[in-house]
């Protein structure tokens, strides 16, 4: 007879129970003692002035596309007012950051996520009018299942070509706009 493989041990009832009756501070130190390590008030000041920087490029950019006026906004207004609130955000975060700066983390491989979902989406974009919203979104959705969000394969290709199916059906078939699309 083949023995089978054993599957892993579940936690013995006592530990759930024991975290169960854990008082807040209790379970606060275990959260702390399993964060990752705080990044200081160096690394608080450096991300800040980052995103006052888009936040400068965003306002200049904005007014480059007109804003219009508060009864006949045009299309900069909007992309002006959000960049002049993540402006203020950060310049917040800059004087309060640089005092503590206990609560932010350390730069890890995990920092690069974003800028690596930032250009996939400026790859969407470009691509878009050229070969349609539906190639470039299903790359897109996959590339940030699978190696942004850590599904596995399958599930990354059935879930994305469900995402594109979607969007296909409520902006194209539903709401007929002019996005290029293939089919």
């Amino acid at each position: 007879m083949r023995k089978h493989k054993e599957a892993p041990e579940a936690p013995e009832p006592e530990a759930d129970t024991e975290l169960d009756a854990a008082t807040p501070e209790e379970l606060a130190e275990l959260w702390d003692a399993e964060a990752p390590p705080k990044s200081g008030p160096i690394a608080n000041a450096a991300s800040s002035l980052v995103v006052l920087a888009l936040a400068v490029a965003g306002v200049i950019l904005s007014i480059g596309l007109d804003l219009g006026t508060p009864q006949t906004p045009k299309a900069g207004m909007w992309p002006f007012i959000v960049s002049i609130i993540i402006g203020v955000m950060a310049l917040v975060q800059l004087l309060v950051g640089r005092r503590g700066g206990e609560d932010g983390e350390k730069f890890s491989s995990y920092s690069w996520f974003p800028l690596i979902g930032f250009a996939t989406l400026i790859l969407l974009v470009i691509l878009m009018p050229v070969i349609g919203f539906e190639v470039p979104a299903l790359l897109l959705s996959f590339v940030w299942m699978r190696w942004l969000g850590g599904e596995r394969w399958r599930s990354a290709t059935l879930y994305s070509l469900i995402v594109v199916v979607i969007f296909y059906l409520i902006f194209i078939v539903a709401l007929g706009t002019s996005i290029p699309h293939l089919i």
